[in-house]
């Protein structure tokens, strides 16, 4: 009963102990990330800053779990030194299951790295397309437009498609019909095109017609396309094809419905 009493309390101690460890870990590794945005000359941005401090967090964490249980199977008496290396076939099982795990940290590593994706960037991995707001060890946290988490292993990722690291094209599709007064059309659009006010839009280069295209129903349309900071093509995109189809109305232009 006593040694009982003694392998409780002292698995209390040390749980104490480590968890006293992580609140101390978590808050030097917070004011050494922020540190580096007030100090250095020429600091890490911070979508790219707040991906590396999730990252170090996580090993961080990692690694007070792994003393955890080695501390405990060692206190409740298990050789946990002799079970590894006398196990092999044990080992094998958990070598083969943690296949995943290690691939995950590679690749994960791989993508800060070689700054793939960063905190806040709207990207695509398969079918899933949202903005980035976790990288961690294992996953990777993108949310859709709908406000769905997706949890992504960090070893499926393989093509990535960053939509926040380059300008952006608004492409806007104005219907038309085959005998519609395509001159009148373009001379109204370009009037709209001069009253805008560019840099308030975050437009990066002006809107341009690009002439006239097929949709999959068969509707023809006159396509306008502009180019964008990255995030601003959707409001764009509506706010000029709103704006020309007023103007294209008040012009007395009719257009399909």
């Amino acid at each position: 009963m006593q040694h009982v009493l003694s392998v409780v309390s002292q698995l209390i101690l040390l749980t104490i102990v480590l968890l006293l460890i992580n609140w101390i870990g978590k808050k030097i590794i917070k004011h050494v990330f922020k540190s580096n945005l007030k100090i250095s000359k020429n600091p890490i941005p911070q979508n790219k800053m707040d991906t590396i401090y999730t990252i170090v967090l996580n090993i961080f964490r990692y690694i007070l779990l792994f003393f955890w249980i080695y501390a405990l199977l060692s206190a409740i008496g298990i050789p946990v030194g002799t079970l590894i290396a006398g196990a092999g076939i044990f080992s094998l099982a958990i070598g083969l299951g943690a296949q995943g795990f290690v691939s995950d940290m590679v690749n994960g590593f791989f993508i800060l790295l070689e700054q793939q994706i960063s905190v806040g960037d709207t990207i695509q991995v398969n079918n899933i397309e949202g903005v980035v707001t976790y990288v961690g060890i294992r996953t990777t946290q993108i949310k859709s437009v709908d406000g769905t988490l997706n949890f992504i292993p960090n070893r499926n990722i393989t093509v990535v498609s960053n939509k926040s690291r380059n300008d952006m094209q608004a492409l806007i599709n104005i219907p038309v019909y085959s005998n519609s007064p395509f001159e009148e059309i373009k001379k109204v659009i370009r009037e709209v095109n001069a009253g805008l006010s560019i840099n308030s839009l975050q437009i990066t280069k002006a809107p341009t017609v690009l002439g006239f295209s097929n949709l999959n129903d068969g509707t023809l349309v006159l396509q306008v396309h502009a180019y964008t900071k990255h995030g601003e093509q959707y409001a764009v995109k509506n706010l000029l094809l709103k704006k020309y189809l007023i103007a294209l109305n008040d012009a007395g232009i009719k257009l399909p419905k």
